[in-house]
C-alpha cells in the first residue's frame, strides 16, 4: 500500500507487540500532560524524546477538554485529581501504552480497565514515604498540641498571658499510638513516633509485617487498636475492604481522649460521622490531610470546628520528594513506550 502523507504512515505505524503508535509527524511518541505545573524535571525529560501537550494552566484539567485533548495519546501524565475510566481510555484511542500517575495512589485509576487493554499503569512507591510520614508527624504534633488554635488566638488578642491550663494538649510520651495500614509510611510513621519515647506501638494490617519486630510495633486487632490508642493515625490504601472504615462505630470505639490522624485518602472516612465524633467529644481532635471531596468547600463544617486541623492534600509536598516524583513518572512513561520494563509498575 502507497501512503499519501507522512502522517498517514505514522497512523499505520505498529510496533513488534501489536501496539498502535499513533506517532506525530515528527515520528516521536504522543504524551499527554493533564496540568501545567507538574514539577519540571521529569516534563523536561519527556520534551527530549516526545511531542508533549498539556493542560496549560496549574490546574486539574476540565473533564470535557480532558477527553478532547487525550484523542491520540500514546501516554498520560496525570495526578490523583484526574480519573481515569473506560470513557477516558477509550478518547484516548489503542495507541495509549501508558498511564502514568504522579502519585503512589492509584484509585483514580480503573486498573481492570487498563489491564484489559493492555495499557501500563506507572506510579510513584517510595520516594514520597519521607515526606508524608514527615507531614503526618507535623499534623499529628499541630492537632495534639493545638497550634493553629494558639497561633489564632496570638494574633488576635486571646493571649493575655500565661496560664497553667490554658492550650494544653496530650504528649506523645508514655502514649499509645495505633497505626492502621503498615506499609512504607506506615513503618515510616511508626519510626518518627518512636523517638517521642512512646509506651506501645500498635498497627492493623491485612498481613503481618516483619519489619514491626525492629520497630516494636504490635499487630492487634482493628478493635483492639481503637480501644487501646492515644493516637490514631490512618495510612491506609483506599481499596474497597477500607473504604469509610472509619465510622460511628470505629469512631464510638476510640476513647475519647483520642486524637485521630488521616494522610492517606478521605474515603477511607465517613466524614459525617468523624464530624459527629468531633462535635460532641466522641474523640478529642482530629486532623486531616485528605477529605471528600477535595477541595473541601469552604462552608463544610470541618472547618468550623476548633478540634479539627484540616491541610490541603500536602503530606508529599516537599520540593525534593515531589521533583523525585516527577522524574519516575516520566521514567516511567519512557520505559513503557521503549517496551521496557517499568521502574515502578503497579501489578
Amino acid at each position: 500500500m502507497i501512503y499519501k502523507s507522512v502522517a498517514a504512515l505514522s497512523r499505520s505505524l505498529v510496533s513488534r507487540s501489536g501496539f498502535v503508535r499513533n506517532m506525530s509527524e515528527s515520528g516521536r511518541f504522543n504524551v499527554y500532560i493533564t496540568r501545567s505545573d507538574m514539577p519540571d524535571v521529569g516534563v523536561d525529560q519527556l520534551r527530549k524524546e516526545c511531542d508533549v501537550k498539556l493542560w496549560e494552566k496549574p490546574s486539574p484539567v476540565p473533564r470535557a477538554e480532558f477527553l478532547k485533548s487525550v484523542a491520540g495519546a500514546n501516554a498520560i501524565y496525570c495526578s490523583l485529581s484526574d480519573r481515569i475510566d473506560k470513557e477516558l481510555l477509550d478518547a484516548a484511542g489503542p495507541g495509549l501504552k501508558v498511564v502514568s500517575t504522579i502519585s503512589v495512589g492509584y484509585d483514580h485509576i480503573d486498573v481492570q480497565e487498563c489491564r484489559k487493554r493492555g495499557i501500563k499503569i506507572g506510579y510513584t512507591p517510595d520516594v514520597l514515604t519521607d515526606a508524608t510520614a514527615e507531614l503526618t508527624l507535623a499534623l499529628l504534633l499541630s492537632t495534639s498540641r493545638r497550634l493553629p488554635e494558639a497561633q489564632h488566638e496570638a494574633r488576635t488578642g486571646g493571649w493575655v498571658s500565661w496560664a497553667p491550663t490554658w492550650m494544653t494538649g496530650p504528649g506523645l510520651a508514655g502514649s499509645t499510638v495505633g497505626i492502621v495500614g503498615f506499609g512504607r509510611i506506615g513503618q515510616a510513621v511508626a519510626r518518627r513516633v518512636k523517638a517521642f519515647n512512646t509506651a506501645r506501638i500498635l498497627y492493623f494490617n491485612r498481613s503481618e509485617r516483619p519489619e514491626a519486630k525492629e520497630i516494636g510495633a504490635e499487630k492487634v486487632g482493628f478493635d483492639e487498636l481503637l480501644g487501646q490508642s492515644d493516637f490514631v493515625i490512618c495510612c491506609a490504601a483506599l481499596v474497597p475492604e477500607t473504604k469509610e472504615v472509619f465510622n460511628k462505630s470505629a469512631f464510638d470505639k476510640m476513647k475519647n481522649t483520642a486524637v485521630f490522624v488521616n494522610t492517606s485518602r478521605g474515603g477511607t472516612v465517613d466524614q459525617d460521622a468523624l464530624i459527629e465524633a468531633l462535635k460532641t467529644n466522641q474523640i478529642r481532635a482530629a486532623g486531616l490531610d485528605v477529605t471528600t471531596p477535595e477541595p473541601l468547600p469552604l462552608d463544610s463544617p470541618l472547618f468550623k470546628l476548633k478540634n479539627c486541623v484540616v491541610l490541603p492534600h500536602i503530606g508529599s509536598a516537599s520540593i525534593e520528594a515531589r521533583n523525585t516524583m516527577s522524574e519516575l513518572t516520566a521514567q516511567n512513561i519512557l520505559a513503557a513506550l521503549n517496551g521496557k520494563d517499568l521502574p515502578a509498575e503497579l501489578k
